[in-house]
């Protein structure tokens, strides 16, 4: 992958050719050892770094702006004066998990922003190096040097430019390591996939054993290629998923079978389960089940009924964590009821795409990727209203 964006990248090409110490990683590429005098009038070597913009996953595009983050102390002229004209701010900020920068510089060209990397990048070391030389002109901030740091581990297929274009790639060290489990891949559970198949989970398994059938593709994230049922074979759920996210994700493993009574214990080394099940029982034996080994799981349930030619219901979203599991059998029955509010199964593309937001945005809450100040167990959305019910509080 770093020889290709290289190569297909003319203007980090020319970085490497002339012989500047580049470190890309995955969203950013940092330039190492840049000569720049300090305070008392002696030569340091301090980082570059800047945020890179992919025109595809092995090309750059144009820099996002002109500004560029600076490691190291305050960079001044010969005289141990601090170099005003380009620096912006001196406030240190973590910006990756590995990545914390002491300053912000900000050297406009005429045209308002660089036409390229190469120009960025070398503008701003030979305005470091012009004052470092007037200290010892032998100096050079082209040592020759290339390395790579995969971005993640790399759990994806191409960089998170997302996370460092916001300056918060740092963050995603909350979902390093994690082996989360999806069980159910209908509606709710596809979008489940959807949103935790762009976070930095180390894996991610899928467990249902339907067939994938045309209904599904009205209440599924994307959108599905005529003939894909044509191809003379049964389309099994979670092998159709698994195939479509893996495009993004590499962790993402496909389980064709239902969880039961049996195998659940298989699941005793996951670190979080989400669950979208439509019948009560099921979600009975699997919950009480993930209960007794120990793994936090949050259930997201959604209730449609057909009242007066309008659609009406609840969508529920229930945490069960180490901290609190006492309201579990408040909130999910064991059996089925004539009546229940499963027995219609109305699913509706957008419900089931907010039913699974509140679920992952509460699993990033429990991970501390959101600030979570209330630790609701329990969330009750209702359709008509657009009322959001918050309860079973941590004591």
């Amino acid at each position: 992958m770093l020889q290709q964006l290289i190569n297909h990248s003319p203007d980090i090409k020319k970085l490497q050719d002339e012989g500047y110490d580049l470190e890309i990683m995955g969203g950013q590429v940092n330039v190492h050892r840049i000569p720049y005098v300090n305070a008392k009038s002696g030569i340091n070597y301090g980082t570059m770094v800047t945020v890179l913009t992919y025109a595809t996953p092995t090309k750059v595009g144009l820099p996002q702006d002109h500004t560029i983050y600076f490691i190291g102390e305050t960079p001044c002229d010969r005289d141990g004066k601090p170099l005003t004209a380009i620096i912006n701010n001196s406030n240190n900020q973590q910006l990756t998990e590995k990545i914390l920068i002491n300053h912000y510089f900000s050297s406009k060209p005429k045209g308002g922003n660089y036409g390229d990397y190469y120009e960025k990048i070398s503008t701003y070391a030979a305005i470091l190096l012009s004052h470092a030389h007037a200290v010892d002109d032998t100096l050079t901030a082209r040592p020759g040097q290339l390395k790579e740091i995969e971005s993640g581990g790399d759990v994806f297929m191409y960089p998170d430019t997302n996370s460092a274009r916001s300056k918060i790639e740092y963050l995603n060290r909350k979902f390093r390591n994690l082996k989360i489990g999806i069980i159910g891949m209908g509606g709710t559970g596809a979008y489940i996939l959807d949103l935790v198949s762009k976070t930095r989970v180390k894996e991610i398994h899928i467990f249902d054993k339907d067939v994938f059938q045309i209904h599904n593709a009205f209440r599924s994230p994307g959108t599905m290629p005529v003939g894909k049922l044509d191809e003379g074979v049964e389309l099994r759920k979670v092998n159709y998923y698994a195939e479509i996210y893996s495009r993004m994700h590499r962790g993402v493993v496909p389980h064709d079978e239902y969880v039961t009574k049996e195998n659940i214990h298989e699941l005793s080394d996951f670190d979080f389960v989400f669950i979208s099940v439509d019948t009560n029982e099921a979600r009975h034996i699997i919950t009480n089940g993930l209960l007794c080994i120990g793994v936090t799981f949050i259930d997201a349930g959604l209730g449609v009924n057909l009242v007066n030619d309008s659609l009406l219901g609840t969508l529920r979203i229930t945490t069960v964590s180490e901290s609190k599991h006492d309201h579990l059998k408040n909130r999910i029955g064991a059996i089925e009821f004539d009546e229940n509010e499963y027995s219609t199964n109305i699913q509706i593309a957008d419900l089931n795409c907010l039913n699974a937001t509140l679920a992952v945005i509460k699993w990033k809450k429990l991970v501390s990727f959101y600030q979570d100040l209330k630790q609701e167990h329990n969330t009750l959305y209702f359709i008509n209203t657009g009322k959001i019910i918050n309860e079973d509080f941590t004591a």
